[in-house]
């Protein structure tokens, strides 16, 4: 059995996390945290989901929550998880994080915090994304510096982010596949008289509307053709059962820093 505890319990992902722990036989949700001035701190993780009362209140903080038999899961913001992350590794307690949004500098910084303990960190926690990631890269280095590559994603309006992490991820991977790199060749967005694109670049271009759970693409365009490769979450229960997966893998793993093409072993 893997004891889950959910890091934004009371938002939509953390909702998710929390009703699918409950419905697995193999996993068993003991706790929840959310940011101290939410209006669910206290209140009962059951009633909140919808499950029924369960006699776990949201906690205002992971202290209490923390111990070494336990997997955290945490998709909340940056500086949320900067600061769950440092419990975790005072307690030996393994994570999964989902989290994206990441300064350079603060991407550092996690990567120093969790250095000592198990965690599985991914921009996205659905297989077939983490598929498509491979399949990039792959088409990438086949095809070429003759196709100009493009990625598009389109999310929710409420995301704070962009482009999201999975694009980044993405973009990241066709440039690996190039020889590429990314910082030094991706657009963000073009507007007015930017001239003819340049044989390097990787076009990165972020939509929001409605209530879009998540679309990536990739375009590779060249002389009298193009391919597309797609990815559409049409809920989040992909996200939330890939990353359920990672924490059954963090429970058992080694401590280190591991991906979800580790966990399930496209790395």
């Amino acid at each position: 059995m893997t004891n889950i505890v959910v890091c934004g319990v009371a938002g939509r992902m953390g909702q998710r996390l929390a009703h699918l722990s409950l419905a697995a036989e193999d996993l068993q949700l003991v706790g929840g945290k959310e940011h101290p001035a939410h209006v669910a701190i206290a209140r009962d993780i059951g009633e909140i989901i919808g499950a029924g009362r369960l006699d776990l209140e949201v906690r205002d903080s992971l202290a209490g929550l923390v111990e070494a038999d336990r997997v955290v899961v945490n998709f909340t913001t940056p500086e949320a998880t900067l600061e769950d992350a440092a419990i975790c590794a005072e307690h030996g307690t393994a994570m999964v994080v989902g989290t994206t949004g990441f300064t350079p500098e603060q991407l550092e910084e996690f990567k120093r915090i969790v250095s000592g303990i198990t965690c599985v960190f991914a921009s996205n926690f659905s297989t077939a994304m983490n598929v498509l990631f491979k399949l990039v890269e792959e088409a990438a280095s086949i095809l070429g510096d003759d196709y100009d590559v493009e990625v598009i994603e389109k999310h929710h309006r409420l995301k704070v982010d962009a482009p999201s992490g999975s694009a980044l991820t993405l973009a990241e991977r066709a440039a690996a596949g190039l020889d590429r790199n990314l910082r030094e060749v991706v657009v963000h967005g073009r507007e007015g008289v930017v001239g003819a694109r340049t044989k390097k670049e990787i076009g990165m271009h972020a939509i929001r509307g409605g209530d879009i759970a998540g679309e990536h693409s990739v375009l590779y365009a060249g002389p009298g053709e193009y391919i597309e490769l797609k990815h559409l979450a049409t809920s989040r229960d992909s996200f939330a059962l890939g990353a359920l997966r990672a924490a059954r893998f963090a429970a058992t793993a080694e401590p280190g820093l591991y991906s979800m093409g580790d966990v399930l072993g496209l790395s």
